[in-house]
């Protein structure tokens, strides 16, 4: 991989701004052990500003989508007592990336980026500065690769550098493997989160979300495979991240007939506990639900079909489809809360509403299954257990089983 060395003032883009603190000298002559911590993080209007009892090597912030957040991985420290929320930003986690870092986590409510990133106080104290967008424009910074480093500011010393790494152009994903009696109905199943996004971390084992979501969707897909019932595939099967447009846009590609996207939920403070569905609606079910959403609820493809945004008629079907889609979604979630509830912890309200980044394909009936709250002690050691992901995986296998008996009946009554 080739590295271009240029000068000048900092580039700005949508999605990731890397800012790379590093001492100059230690570059040269050998850095030596980093031991910091955070101190606290201060939540200010439009700007944050993390502080730490030691220099740190670097950090880097990028965005992540459903729920919005912006992330903040710190080189050469260790995260330190909570923090609280304040104004747009709801809330403040914090945890271990590696034996050698900690992640900051951002819970935003409303779509922000972060626009500019600088060391001060000789790298113990990082200084971001955040900017309004719109909702489309947080979907694409969401979606977007790492474009270019910020240069070195450590105290006085800024040496004016920028390193910049070639992007390569994007390419189509194989499709992934497809499990089961051709003659069932197929079923995706995406294990949330992965690669450099972990997704939510217990704060006392390291449980990381991306790992559990993996093992639970590999439990879902041996279950059903075993009942000859359906046909199986999984978005990923391996420890790699993939965009969420690509996630439904695999299931639409293989012609999926149901998209299940298991996640696990996550609270700074309280004792949340129990599992939840959310299918898409335009209009989110509860507060909860609505800080998840974003109002990008059209899409301008049917069927593989191509749709002018501005003809009326394409505007009609996407709305008819849609709507029979979201119909047979809220269905399904129904169903899964009812089978799952004598087998593992649900919560009352099981079926919620949002418009959710990953359920937006208008003619696949598609679910988003929190299965339960990884900060919860209970919840995280119920499904880090093999008895646990087998009784997720059952109570799934009960609800497809009647799901798709259901829309074999209603098909040959017509």
């Amino acid at each position: 991989m080739a590295f271009r060395w240029t000068g000048g003032a900092p580039a700005r883009h949508v999605r990731r701004v890397s800012v790379v603190a590093a001492i100059l000298t230690g570059l040269l002559f050998g850095a030596p052990g980093w031991a910091a911590t955070i101190e606290r993080v201060e939540i200010g209007e439009r700007q944050v500003r993390i502080h730490f009892d030691a220099a740190v090597r670097g950090a880097s912030s990028f965005i992540l989508d459903t729920p919005q957040r912006i992330a903040v991985d710190v080189e050469g420290a260790g995260p330190g007592r909570r923090s609280d929320g304040d104004g747009v930003i709801t809330a403040v986690r914090q945890g271990w990336r590696g034996q050698d870092g900690a992640r900051v986590v951002l819970d935003l409510a409303q779509p922000m980026i972060v626009e500019s990133g600088a060391f001060e106080d000789d790298g113990r104290t990082l200084n971001l500065s955040l900017r309004d967008v719109s909702e489309r424009r947080f979907n694409a910074a969401s979606s977007a690769s790492p474009l270019s480093f910020l240069p070195f500011r450590w105290g006085e010393a800024r040496p004016k550098y920028k390193l910049s790494i070639p992007v390569p152009p994007a390419r189509k994903s194989a499709l992934p493997r497809v499990r089961g009696d051709e003659s069932r109905p197929l079923v995706v199943i995406d294990a949330g989160h992965g690669g450099n996004d972990p997704g939510a971390i217990n704060p006392e084992t390291g449980l990381r979300e991306k790992d559990v979501t993996l093992a639970i969707a590999k439990a879902i897909r041996d279950e059903l495979i075993s009942s000859g019932r359906a046909r199986v595939a999984l978005t990923r099967d391996d420890d790699r991240y993939i965009l969420h447009r690509e996630r439904f846009g695999v299931a639409r590609r293989l012609r999926a007939d149901l998209f299940i996207s298991i996640h696990c939920d996550s609270v700074g403070t309280g004792d949340a506990s129990g599992a939840t569905a959310y299918t898409l609606s335009d209009v989110a079910s509860d507060k909860e639900a609505a800080r998840l959403a974003s109002r990008e609820n059209k899409s301008d493809i049917i069927a593989g079909v191509d749709l002018d945004e501005s003809s009326d008629v394409s505007s009609i079907l996407i709305d008819l489809t849609q709507r029979e889609t979201m119909n047979a979604s809220a269905g399904f979630a129904r169903l899964l809360g009812r089978e799952a509830k004598p087998l593992m912890p649900v919560k009352p309200n099981f079926h919620r509403m949002a418009s959710l980044l990953v359920l937006k394909a208008p003619d696949m009936p598609s679910i988003l299954f929190e299965t339960g709250y990884i900060s919860n002690p209970q919840d995280a050691a119920f499904l880090d257990s093999r008895e646990g992901r087998q009784r997720i995986a059952e109570s799934v296998r009960r609800a497809v089983e009647v799901y798709f008996a259901r829309r074999l009946t209603q098909t040959a009554s017509r």
